[in-house]
Formats: structure tokens, C-alpha cells, sequence
């Protein structure tokens, strides 16, 4: 961006319960730091941008995020100040699809801790191996969620609430004596219907 052109910045944030529990910066911690960062820089802060509580997986609706590329299309602001990449998305799929949209509308990121901005061709490019490292990292994760569920799953244990008629013992799942036989009468009524209307026929009768 050239130096006669004013940075009319959103500052945008967003935490996610694992981000909280795995990195420990909170929204006013993010904001505090990014006000810093734009004063140094000369900045002018028009809005703020908060999504909390919500990932940047691909297909979140974020309201925030939306709010905010609503106003750069209205020429509002130019500029999105984020902590780090991976506060705007984790997708490299969605950051591209980002990246032609701000194009398209003369606005550009810069990132506070990954040194990063879209203003020239450099900044756009460390922001793709960055954004590739984000995503690499999202689906090894994944893979080793998936690999410890089905070891659960083999040994008999269903990390989540047990069905009806199954209960937890000893981190294993067994039968519930106590709710069985109403998951067999479901069971019989929906593979022989006429089982069901006997029943209530006869409830019917007496």
C-alpha cells in the first residue's frame, strides 16, 4: 500500500475454547496488543471485530468476520489487523478465496505476531506457507483424534454419553439391565409393526 494512503483499520479477534485452552490469550489480551501494534505503525483504529467461543474451520459462520467484510466493501475500512494468520481462518482453501476478495477490494491483513501483511507479493507469499503449517497442523491433529477414538472404540470404550440400554463400567461399555428391555421393545415395534398395534390394542381393551 503506498504511503498516501491512509490504513483505516478493523482490528479483528477471535477465540475459540481450544484456542483458550491450548494458548491461553484471552480477547482483551489480543485487543491490547493489537492497539499497540497500531499505534507503532500509525494506524487508524475505526472498529472491532469480536468472535468468541467460535473456530475458523472451513464452513463456521462467524458474524463478526462477516460484519467486517461487509465494511470493507463499503469502503469503511481498508485494512484487517489480526494477532496471527490463524485468527482469520485455518483453511488455506478460505484464506485464497480471502485473498482474491480483498484484491478485489484494494484492502490487505497485516499480523501483528507473524509479521505478515498482503501488501505486496512477498507478504502474500509467507502468508500461504504460513497458512499451510495452519492447516497441516489441523489435520495431524485430526488424524490422531481419529486414531485414538478407534482404539477406544476396540476396546470396548465410547468416549461420549453411553446409548439407551448400555451404561460406563470401568471405562467400558456394558449392558444397562435397568433400561434394556425398553430399547427391545423399540427394536420389535419397529421391525414388526403389527407387534405395535397388538399392543396398543390391547392397552385399548383393557
Amino acid at each position: 500500500m503506498e504511503s498516501k494512503v491512509k490504513n483505516l483499520c478493523g482490528l479483528y479477534l477471535r477465540v475459540s475454547t481450544e484456542d483458550q485452552a491450548r494458548e491461553g490469550f484471552s480477547l482483551s489480551e489480543q485487543k491490547e496488543r493489537l492497539e499497540t501494534f497500531c499505534k507503532f505503525k500509525g494506524y487508524e483504529i475505526v472498529d472491532y471485530y469480536e468472535d468468541a467461543g467460535i473456530s475458523a474451520k472451513t464452513g463456521n459462520y462467524r458474524p463478526e468476520f462477516e460484519r467486517l467484510k461487509e465494511d470493507i466493501k463499503s469502503k469503511r475500512i481498508n485494512t484487517i489487523i489480526s494477532l496471527k494468520l490463524d485468527r482469520i481462518t485455518r483453511s488455506i482453501f478460505d484464506w485464497e478465496k480471502l485473498m482474491t476478495f480483498l484484491d478485489e477490494n484494494d484492502a490487505y491483513i497485516d499480523c501483528a505476531n507473524d509479521e505478515v501483511n498482503t501488501t505486496n507479493a512477498n507478504g502474500k507469499m509467507v502468508s500461504r506457507l504460513l497458512m499451510s503449517v495452519s492447516q497441516n497442523e489441523i489435520e495431524r491433529t485430526s488424524e490422531r483424534t481419529k486414531v485414538g477414538l478407534a482404539g477406544a472404540i476396540k476396546q470396548g470404550h465410547l468416549p461420549s454419553q453411553a446409548p439407551l440400554g448400555y451404561k460406563h463400567e470401568n471405562k467400558k461399555l456394558v449392558i444397562d439391565y435397568s433400561t434394556k428391555d425398553v430399547v427391545i421393545r423399540i427394536f420389535e415395534m419397529y421391525y414388526n409393526p403389527s407387534f405395535a398395534l397388538n399392543k396398543a390394542k390391547n392397552r385399548h381393551l383393557a
